[in-house]
């Protein structure tokens, strides 16, 4: 089976919450509790953190984690994911590519390593990971998962599949592809979805977030 890289995405200039990626929890700053998770997992072959900031590349050397430096201009508010994740693959071969979240910080180890195993299945091109809702859910005031005809019960909902990005995986060949050809990459191809529990799907985006899943790391819960 060929190489698995995990990337681990870290921008300095986050604006809804400042450098959340530094912010603490149980001790260690979110992005270098993400490198000593997947460091620690056999299912990567290479575990490199990406940003265009030289502070996470000093975390990373700490860590003894491999640092990628994007061009500056891959730094700002409009280059997205789409961007950077095909500028990091021209540089670095690979079968599979899993981006880990380091703003999910109570990701299980052994959802990660499941949900490598289900991508290197190979049935899919691109898989992406959220938490099933299985609760009556509306969009515009309209019915999504039930009819506004029949109340039903609850646990007989068709869930909604809520994408979280803790993880994304690609089949790295195909991924970049789709980017030349001028397509969207991040969906593209067969596209499948991998659920998540709750707490490795909650990630941080304001500053409650980050206050209630710093609590639950501390009381013990989550990976």
């Amino acid at each position: 089976m060929g190489k698995v890289i995990a990337m681990i995405p870290a921008r300095y200039g986050s604006k809804r919450l400042a450098v959340k990626n530094l912010l603490e929890i149980d001790g260690a700053p979110m992005i270098v509790r993400a490198m000593r998770k997947a460091a620690a997992l056999d299912c990567f072959d290479e575990v490199w953190v990406n940003s265009e900031s030289d502070v996470f590349g000093d975390l990373a050397k700490a860590e003894g984690v491999p640092f990628h430096k994007r061009p500056e201009a891959l730094s700002v508010d409009t280059a997205t994911s789409e961007v950077f994740v095909h500028e990091f693959l021209k540089s670095h071969d690979c079968e599979w590519l899993i981006q880990v979240h380091s703003i999910a910080p109570l990701l299980h180890p052994d959802e990660i390593v499941a949900f490598v195993e289900r991508l290197k299945g190979g049935k899919y091109d691109t898989l992406l990971s959220g938490v099933d809702e299985q609760i009556h859910c509306m969009k515009g005031c309209k019915e999504i998962n039930f009819d506004f005809t029949d109340m039903g019960m609850t646990q007989a909902l068709e869930p909604v599949q809520r994408l979280s990005w803790s993880l994304t995986g690609w089949r790295a060949s195909s991924y970049i592809a789709e980017h030349e050809a001028g397509r969207c990459a991040t969906f593209h191809g067969e596209i499948g979805f991998f659920p998540l529990s709750k707490l490795s799907g909650w990630v941080v985006k304001v500053d409650s977030d980050y206050q209630v899943l710093k609590a639950l790391a501390e009381a013990g819960h989550g990976g």
